[in-house]
């Protein structure tokens, strides 16, 4: 399975939860030799502006953050782009799913998970996506920018209970077809980080779930690294939803 990756996402950027020492670490010692690593490429600033002001990404400039931010972008892309053909993880940071048009919070700069599905659909390689934002924290720059688009349906799985969040994602998915499937897979509702309520086994039925719909619909799909914090578990729920995603 191939996933994006730079060696520029193990610098700690800031002083945040996303950005810690060890973070991107701790999911590379789990998965490095089950997967088929990617360089990741910056996103050129016509597909960051055609989600963010000029304003905005003046002030991401500003603080120093433009080129990790673009970085993340373009390597979320990049995960659309190959998730058409084939599965794919974008093992990238900052996350994204707290940047609006013009603002962000949540140690989010850009909308990655925006970004890539504009590119898409600019370049005429979908008409209609869905958005599986499985991270415990609404994505609510992802909503802000893709809401009123009208080719994008936006779902954010809620519940203190495994088998209904499931459920939920199983609805979803059950609800319409799509050209693509793009899944920001924040792992911080995992029991020990927290959320404190999906296992390991839980990313792999997401994961699992997806690549079925995908296969059987035709659409592409892929994933996005969002949150996560607890190092020790993070890297194993991130291969748990990698093993759900991998073809058979």
């Amino acid at each position: 399975m191939k996933v994006v990756w730079s060696g520029k996402f193990i610098d700690s950027y800031t002083m945040d939860p996303a950005a810690a020492s060890g973070r991107m670490e701790a999911i590379l010692d789990v998965i490095r030799d089950r997967v088929t690593f990617v360089e990741a490429q910056p996103a050129g600033e016509e597909a960051i502006a055609a989600c963010h002001t000029a304003y905005h990404i003046g002030h991401i400039r500003q603080i120093g953050l433009y080129e990790i931010a673009a970085l993340a972008a373009g390597g979320a892309i990049q995960a659309a782009e190959i998730g058409m053909r084939e599965p794919c993880f974008g093992l990238i940071r900052p996350p994204g799913h707290h940047a609006s048009a013009n603002s962000c919070w949540g140690f989010c700069y850009f909308n990655n998970m925006a970004i890539a599905l504009e590119k898409m659909k600019a370049d005429g390689k979908i008409k209609k996506a869905l958005v599986l934002d499985i991270d415990l924290h609404f994505g609510d720059g992802t909503v802000n920018i893709l809401g009123s688009k009208g080719y994008v349906t936006l779902v954010n799985p809620s519940s203190n209970s495994p088998v209904d969040f499931i459920r939920q994602v199983e609805k979803a998915l059950a609800a319409d077809t799509y050209d693509v499937i793009g899944i920001s897979a924040g792992f911080d509702y995992a029991r020990e980080d927290w959320g404190g309520v999906l296992g390991e086994s839980d990313y792999t039925d997401i994961g699992r779930m997806v690549r079925e719909t995908a296969r059987k619909t035709g659409a592409g799909f892929f994933g996005i690294l969002e949150g996560g914090y607890n190092h020790r578990v993070l890297g194993h729920n991130c291969m748990a939803l990698l093993d759900g995603m991998r073809e058979d």
